[in-house]
Formats: structure tokens, C-alpha cells, sequence
């Protein structure tokens, strides 16, 4: 199993990052996702380059600003996936702290790639 981390200092609020990440259907911060469906706490997307994704939504702490979800269903044999997103406010802005858990190996650089791509989008959508 690989852990791939993106562990950053932004200059937004807590809450105004919280305000995106929180809702799980918004995916104007992730290029490679048009559309997400909810049913229940399993979001649904089709992912450019991936296919067809469900991941199940287990924990969303709105007071400790903390995200995780695992992905549940993918075209790709993934044995195991966790990801946990937590924000904390600090004096000027936020510290952003987003950790993923996969398994085999062979897809880690896929999901640091992605989660690269939505950082950069994050940071996009917040800046305008």
C-alpha cells in the first residue's frame, strides 16, 4: 500500500475552503469530473481517462473540517483506497492536508497525479 500526501499552507480561510471541499457533489475543482451524482453518502462520477468511479463518502466533519471517502467502485482492480482531506484555520489563512491511501502500488502515481491536478483546480476556483 502507497500513501501519497499534499500537505499545503493557502492563503484562504478554513471556511472558505471547507465551503468547497464539503460539498461532495461540486466538481468544478476537479478537470477530469463534469458531473457527480448523490445517492445517499455514494457520489458517482465519470472521470476523463479513468471510467466510471463510486466512492462512499465516510466521514464529513463540518466543526473539524475533516473529509474521507473511499473510492468503491472503479474500472481498475484497486484492492484499496482512503483518502482523508482535513482543513485547519491558521493566522492568515488555512493549512490544507489531503492523504491517500492505495493499494496495489501500480495506481499510487495515477492518484498523485490526480490529486495534483485537483490541488491546482482547488487553488483555481478559490483565487476567482
Amino acid at each position: 500500500m502507497k500513501t501519497i500526501s499534499i500537505k499545503e499552507r493557502l492563503p484562504f480561510s478554513a471556511r472558505e475552503v471547507w465551503e468547497v471541499i464539503s460539498d461532495v457533489e461540486r466538481c468544478d475543482w476537479v478537470p477530469a469530473v463534469e458531473n457527480i451524482k448523490l445517492d445517499g453518502d455514494v457520489r458517482s462520477f465519470t472521470m476523463e481517462g479513468v471510467g466510471e468511479v463510486q466512492e462512499k463518502i465516510i466521514k464529513k466533519d463540518t466543526e473539524s473540517m475533516v473529509l474521507q471517502y473511499s473510492a468503491i467502485k472503479t474500472p481498475s482492480q484497486v484492492e484499496h483506497h482512503l483518502a482523508t482531506i482535513s482543513i485547519t484555520e491558521e493566522n492568515e489563512g488555512c493549512e490544507f492536508e489531503w492523504v491517500s491511501e492505495i493499494s496495489p502500488d501500480q495506481f499510487s502515481e495515477a492518484i498523485r497525479s490526480g490529486m495534483g491536478i485537483s490541488f491546482q483546480g482547488l487553488i483555481k476556483v478559490l483565487s476567482s
